[in-house]
């Protein structure tokens, strides 16, 4: 904080408080003389200072990172947490099996990359937590070696954001070694996981950002058009990574239109320049991004060709492109008279009836039509079986006799030779849906409540209905419903098995059938038998942006709808401080686990940073509107330019967080707790360096004059102040180290004493004695 001699009341015009976004030197500050801008540097600040000292440190720092991360990094030799998914996914990548999940697949690329580097033939599938890797000759040290050394290398890019920012050396080392010391990242950075791609990503994102602001004075240069792209496609390499990468992209935005409102001041720029800057920014920070993004989803359409467990997912055009999938092989136009099964896409049972009826009085009293039950079965059974009954003439024999899109039908139950009817009677456990029961062959009085109009899901005029790819939705003439399904299962009187019921939306996505087997083709010379194995076809190609659109849509629709709890899962106002952590594994015969928890020394001094920061900052506001500048411009500037950047990384990678319904983990923080670790750095720099700074950082332009010079010098203090919490922090990092690399095995004392906090769920805790 300024002393009392440097507190002086405003002369001439207030300097603009936003500025441009990372703008850590402005021209309008280089008229400051105020003698603490023209001390000399200590000569321990100059040594620190010096580019061999810096590559030194820089040098350890990145060694240190390596020796932590990879510290026996075989153990343990077994499948760990979301191993689960994401070595599977590596298998399913060497298989050239499709597969469907909710992230992005750059980071995942890497990991069958990796996997296919070291000599892994992708055939075991990481099924369960624990599964020995030993036992399977699983080459999972080399798999786990790719995020190990992204990991590694965050280090020595947070020490650099810091040097580029115009912080000394021993800031830098400062918010490196928040990194490095770091137990959660060390966790995450030594497992087949997602984070570490992410977090390197997004600080080399930052790093870029930061390296073509510093150009600004030299617009559309090499050097400004090379840094520019550079952050595109690091950006986009984050968003690839994990779904929430996107925030990355959301926070370079936010910096872009600060930096874009403030071109377009006419005090500073023509509308030309404004718009050659914007039409810049579109290519390098859009169009290149979009560009690289939809690039990992080519080469992720391009890699699986196969047939895999994430099919069913996928629409049935989709599937028809992958080699050998049900879709392709068996998909069989379906004609009138057939007999099929038809399943429904969601919770796959099979449309069901048999000669048990609906009772009297349900338990909440209403009355039933007592017509025959309809339900979903979830097993192959002969009442299954419906036959496609014509409603209008047909020819003997030809194409005339398959069933087509928009054709009203009626669908006979054979066994019972009863037709499928809907009316307007409530359904057995909603009353808002209409019942389905079933109406005798030969009783033609309710003929028209026996007539279904077939839509297939986005067909053409006169379509072909398929067995296996022809979804449809089954909308009744008379009244409009759908036929539809859902988890809820009837009483005892239906033996259990699912409700099926009338819903009055029509269009409704989820009542979604598809014809699951024929089990009885009506002979037809003209047309070929599909009843038997059908002829190997080719694969059926389909547009990029369609299949990338479809799975787009999919992976949205399926993160949103990861809701369901789980007993590590935390809100987000945890996160900052540590209250709760992630049980990754455990091994009960030797009292061994890993915990995902980060190191609460350095999380509890980045928040406090952070709060430190905005009190800063209030109280600069509130002494200026009394006519008082407790803080010199050009250290204003570097706090709201830089600082208050970095404050934007860390807020726009957390709060969006608050506004998720989905299962949401501490880990989720890691991105933040980088941006929280730059703000430490800065706000350390702000306490101990007497109002000095490194100035200017900027690459001068070519028009502009030259500027005198100004270092920061936080002398003695700025040294010890990080070996002293360096000291703390690995102490710390040392004492909770078994919970972070899973081994040694420690007693329930042991464990007692590393639960630091009492809201951290460890394993293997000694229960208290009554005289505890």
């Amino acid at each position: 904080m300024a002393s009392q001699s440097q507190l002086r009341g405003r002369k001439g015009k207030v300097p603009a408080l936003s500025g441009t976004t990372l703008q850590p030197d402005d021209d309008d500050d280089a008229h400051s003389g105020s003698s603490v801008y023209q001390r000399r540097q200590s000569s321990l600040e100059r040594t620190l200072d010096s580019d061999k000292a810096s590559v030194a440190v820089v040098g350890l720092l990145t060694g240190l990172a390596f020796v932590t991360r990879f510290y026996k990094i075989n153990n343990p030799d077994q499948v760990v947490f979301d191993e689960v998914h994401f070595g599977k996914f590596a298998s399913h990548y060497i298989q050239r099996e499709y597969y469907f999940d909710v992230h992005p697949p750059f980071a995942k690329l890497l990991f069958g990359l990796a996997g296919w580097f070291v000599g892994f033939d992708g055939h075991f599938q990481f099924e369960n937590i624990g599964d020995s890797y030993t036992d399977a000759h699983v080459p999972y040290v080399g798999m786990r070696a790719l995020p190990a050394i992204l990991g590694s290398l965050t280090v020595p890019i947070v020490y650099a954001i810091m040097k580029e920012s115009g912080y000394s050396t021993v800031v830098a080392a400062f918010s490196a070694v928040l990194i490095l010391f770091d137990n959660a990242h060390v966790a995450q950075s030594r497992l087949i996981l997602l984070d570490a791609t992410l977090i390197f990503c997004m600080s080399l994102t930052v790093y870029s950002y930061i390296r073509f602001r510093k150009y600004r004075f030299k617009e559309f240069s090499q050097e400004w058009w090379g840094w520019m792209i550079a952050t595109g496609v690091f950006m986009a390499c984050t968003w690839a990574s994990k779904v929430n990468g996107i925030l990355t992209v959301v926070c370079i935005g936010c910096a872009v239109l600060v930096d874009l409102w403030d071109l377009l001041d006419y005090r500073k720029s023509s509308m030309e320049r404004f718009w050659n800057h914007f039409f810049a920014r579109a290519v390098g920070l859009i169009l290149v991004p979009l560009t690289v993004y939809l690039f990992f989803f080519w080469v992720h359409f391009a890699v699986l060709t196969n047939s895999g467990p994430g099919d069913t997912f996928m629409s049935p055009a989709f599937q028809e492109t992958l080699r050998g999938n049900e879709l392709l092989l068996n998909s069989q136009e379906i004609r009138y008279y057939d007999t099929v099964t038809i399943k429904h896409k969601n919770t796959k049972v099979l449309l069901h009836s048999h000669y048990e009826r609906y009772p009297l009085k349900y338990d909440d009293g209403r009355i039933s039509s007592q017509g025959q039950q309809v339900t979903g079965y979830g097993h192959p059974d002969s009442n299954n079986h419906w036959q496609v009954i014509p409603t209008k003439a047909l020819p003997e024999t030809g194409r005339a006799r398959v069933v087509r899109h928009d054709d009203v039908v009626q669908l006979l139950h054979v066994n019972t030779q009863t037709y499928l009817l809907t009316h307007d009677v409530a359904s057995p456990l909603m009353p808002t849906n209409q019942e389905f029961t079933t109406w005798p062959k030969d009783d033609h009085t309710r003929y028209n409540d026996t007539l279904f109009q077939l839509h297939l899901i986005d067909a053409h005029d006169g379509e072909a209905w398929k067995s296996k790819s022809g979804h449809f939705r089954l909308v009744h003439v008379p009244t409009k419903v759908s036929m539809w399904t859902y988890q809820n299962q009837l009483p005892d009187w239906a033996f259990k098995q699912q409700e099926i019921n009338g819903n009055k939306n029509a269009a409704e996505k989820t009542a979604t059938w598809y014809v699951d087997e024929i089990v009885d083709s009506e002979a037809d010379p003209s047309l070929p038998d599909r009843t038997g194995d059908a002829p190997a076809k080719e694969p059926k190609s389909m547009n990029f942006f369609k299949k990338f659109g479809e799975l787009q849509i999919l992976m949205l629709q399926h993160n949103a709808g990861l809701t369901a709890s789980h007993p590590y899962a935390s809100s987000p106002i945890n996160w900052p401080f540590l209250l709760s952590g992630i049980s990754f594994w455990t091994n009960a015969d030797e009292n061994k686990q890993i915990y995902l928890i980060g190191n609460l020394i350095g999380w509890w001094a980045c928040v406090t940073a952070i709060a430190v920061f905005i009190g800063i900052i209030g109280a600069d506001l509130l002494a200026r509107r009394r006519n008082i500048e407790p803080i010199p411009d050009p250290v204003r500037n570097r706090l709201w330019n830089n600082t208050g950047f970095f404050v934007l990384v860390w807020a726009v990678h957390y709060f969006p967080f608050f506004l998720m319904s989905r299962q949401l983990f501490v880990h989720h923080y890691l991105p933040s707790h980088i941006a929280s670790a730059l703000v430490a750095g800065s706000v350390l720099h702000y306490i101990l360096s007497d109002d000095t700074l490194n100035y200017p950082i900027s690459v001068r332009g070519d028009k502009m004059q030259p500027r005198a010079r100004t270092y920061a010098d936080l002398g003695m203090r700025g040294p010890a102040a990080l070996l002293g919490f360096t000291f703390a922090l690995f102490c710390l990092f040392v004492y909770i180290a078994p919970l972070t690399y899973g081994t040694p095995g420690l007693d329930g004392q042991q464990v007692n004493a590393r639960r630091l906090l009492s809201t951290w769920t460890l394993h293997f805790a000694a229960k208290a004695t009554d005289g505890a």
